[in-house]
């Protein structure tokens, strides 16, 4: 069995430590998911999270993107724009060990072709190290905007519905 295999290997047929890379463009995209749908974002979302990509977590982002959230010490709702988030965003992914993001049930979805609000629950697991490790769970308010049907979809609004 093992002569087989390496007489496969050595002809170059077959190496399964040097795979041929990936031309199909469908393949390729259901990776990251087509930000053409809803599910494709939340899809890519989660590729960013997991591989702690802020390429791909920034094109997700509208240029007039508003994170909010609310600060339960104060009793106020905090917000700010795309480039805090991606440079938030940027320090969880380099502090971060291990980042896993599981979407649960979408509760609530309005809106039309254009315009799309998704309230969705959320497990996010942070490992900092084996000893520091944060588990949160929650849902995201987030509003989608795209330009057409056939355009991508991004996010103009999140608001953070979790009570931590």
């Amino acid at each position: 069995m093992f002569a087989v295999f390496l007489a496969i290997s050595v002809s170059g047929c077959f190496n399964p430590f040097a795979p041929r890379l990936e031309t199909n463009p469908v393949a390729i995209g259901s990776v990251l998911g087509s930000q053409q749908t809803i599910d494709g974002v939340f899809q890519s979302f989660q590729y960013a999270y997991t591989f702690k990509d802020t390429t791909i977590y920034g094109r997700l982002l509208d240029g007039s993107f508003v994170f909010i959230y609310t600060d339960y010490n104060t009793g106020t709702d905090v917000s700010w724009g795309r480039d805090e988030e991606i440079h938030t965003t940027y320090g969880l992914f380099v502090n971060a060990q291990r980042l896993d993001l599981v979407w649960n049930n979408i509760v609530a979805q309005s809106g039309d072709s254009l315009r799309v609000n998704v309230t969705r629950a959320f497990n996010l697991t942070v490992t900092f190290n084996p000893n520091d490790v944060l588990r949160l769970d929650g849902y995201v308010n987030l509003t989608l905007t795209r330009q057409s049907a056939d355009a991508d979809w991004k996010i103009v609004r999140w608001r953070d519905e979790s009570n931590y």
